[in-house]
């Protein structure tokens, strides 16, 4: 195993049509069922740690086990361990020290020049220290972690603000939106493919897809062969788990092996993190 820049492994994807499964792990479980589907898929992975996570686990103890449950469980495939939504510019430094591979300042809350402002300072950092880095452009719906948008503040992203923002930032892929909401679509998603191409297009650089959970399989394919290299999975990966559980315990009531349970939610969470990286043409290209 080797941990690997945000920036390659992500450039490696969009130059060959792919994408790059952006897992979010909540804990030691969520951890070891996205390794273990990425490694019998032999597929480079992102393991995304968010705000929620780091509110109520901690960022060290959950980079750690990344760690330690990569040496235990032998994995192989390239990882790349992502800080996903930060709203702090000392947080992205936090999390540059600890050794993440790609940090996310997610500024689309903030004026237009102040998101730019601070996304291109968090660049500069990743720049020097040979990470990837990610801007976001346009406010996504839904809740993410402790942060929600309203749907009726969304809105979808111009091309001129993308390669605005693109050009004067400079980071190396860019969150657009175009389309997807974070947490559970009250009705089927329809994404904007003729603006992903224009700003596609435009910025010549990886898109990054957030919403990924729950968009019909054959729009992410489209997405993916229209530029986009990194797609966020989170709420379906915890439905499995949380879902694998309840099952287990429907047909075991009485069964309090804590291992037991678990197991069951990590073995339904990884089937979905193996669909995803299938999905996405990722899987087999660990090499």
């Amino acid at each position: 195993m080797s941990y690997v820049s945000g920036k390659t492994m992500i450039q490696e994807a969009w130059k060959n049509g792919y994408a790059i499964g952006a897992f979010t792990a909540h804990n030691l479980e969520t951890i070891k069922a996205v390794l273990l589907a990425a490694e019998e898929e032999q597929a480079p992975i992102m393991i995304q740690i968010g705000q929620k996570a780091i509110n109520e686990m901690g960022m060290k103890p959950l980079r750690d086990a990344i760690d330690s449950l990569i040496e235990h469980h032998r994995i192989t495939v390239p990882v790349c361990v992502h800080l996903d939504h930060s709203r702090q510019f000392e947080q992205c430094m936090e999390a540059a020290t600890r050794h993440f591979q790609s940090l996310m300042f997610d500024g689309s809350a903030l004026p237009f020049e102040e998101n730019i402002r601070i996304t291109k300072a968090v660049v500069e950092v990743a720049n020097a220290l040979g990470l990837g880095a990610e801007g976001e452009i346009g406010k996504i719906g839904g809740t993410e972690d402790d942060i929600t948008v309203d749907e009726k503040d969304a809105m979808i992203t111009t091309v001129a603000e993308a390669l605005d923002f693109s050009e004067r930032t400079g980071v190396d892929y860019l969150a657009v939106s175009i389309g997807t909401a974070h947490g559970v679509y009250k009705t089927t998603p329809e994404l904007k493919f003729d603006r992903l191409s224009e700003i596609k297009q435009a910025v010549q650089k990886p898109i990054v897809l957030h919403g990924g959970s729950g968009v019909p399989d054959d729009q992410i394919v489209e997405a993916v062969k229209r530029g986009v290299a990194k797609i966020n999975v989170d709420t379906e990966l915890r439905q499995a788990f949380i879902l694998g559980v309840q099952e287990h315990w429907k047909a075991n009531e009485k069964d309090y092996i804590l291992a037991d349970v678990m197991n069951k939610g990590i073995t339904s969470m990884k089937e979905v993190v193996q669909h995803k990286i299938r999905l996405f043409g990722s899987n087999g290209k660990a090499k």
